[in-house]
């Protein structure tokens, strides 16, 4: 007698967790204009200068402490052209002394054209009489320039008067110094801000907001300049 062989048991299947399920990913490749529209917001809303942003204006106007703040704030690169100076040749004060401020203007000058052909956006803060040199100006039209300024009252309340060798023995002179250098100032600057009228928190958005609309603006300049040029080799 031939008997059938029984089928075998099913072997169960395991239990499904909830963690072992597919997960619906949301917001993929392909989900809809809308959201590719602002992805492109955020892109141009981000778009910032290629290369330094530099800070001018008169002594102990906040150059370096609202130049670390923006730098810190955009994750980039801080530089100050006197400690750079400083690191190489010591204190500015005593350079002042044995060497004149001649000697000194001429190395600030090497100094911030050597930090300015560095490519990459970073924040580069410049002396006060750094707008004294010829060289230093013509350079700058190729920047994005901030000029900071403020007021001899807010100065003398603030700043170190002993590190600043043109102030240490004449602290009025603020005023005086202001006036010659105003001119070269307003050259070299693309924007003004006050930094006795605001937080350094308020001012670094200021800047920053403007950075973006500079770097925008520079990004369209140079895609219809290229357009231009395609067009001209056709």
């Amino acid at each position: 007698m031939n008997e059938t062989p029984e089928a075998p048991h099913p072997v169960p299947t395991p239990p499904k967790h909830p963690l072992t399920q597919p997960i619906t990913v949301v917001g993929a490749v392909g989900d809809g204009p809308k959201r590719s529209k602002r992805r492109r917001r955020r892109r141009r809303r981000g778009r910032l200068p290629d290369r330094a942003i530099v800070f001018v204006g008169p002594m102990a106007a906040g150059k370096t402490s609202l130049g670390r703040r923006v730098a810190k704030d955009l994750g980039v690169q801080f530089i100050d052209s006197d400690a750079v100076f400083q690191s190489r040749h010591g204190v500015i004060t005593e350079f002042f002394e044995l060497q004149g401020e001649a000697e000194f203007r001429r190395i600030e000058a090497e100094i911030i054209a050597e930090q300015l052909a560095q490519p990459g956006l970073c924040i580069l803060a410049l002396g006060g009489g750094a707008v004294l040199t010829d060289s230093t100006r013509v350079l700058l039209k190729a920047h994005p320039v901030v000029l900071l300024m403020t007021t001899q009252a807010a100065v003398l309340r603030t700043a170190n008067i002993s590190r600043r060798p043109l102030l240490r023995d004449d602290p009025e002179a603020w005023d005086r110094i202001l006036e010659v250098r105003r001119p070269l100032y307003e050259e070299v600057a693309d924007v003004t801000f006050r930094t006795d009228r605001a937080t350094k928190e308020q001012l670094s958005k200021r800047v920053i907001e403007w950075a973006r609309a500079r770097g925008r603006r520079d990004a369209r300049k140079a895609a219809a300049q290229a357009k231009q040029t395609n067009n001209t080799r056709d």
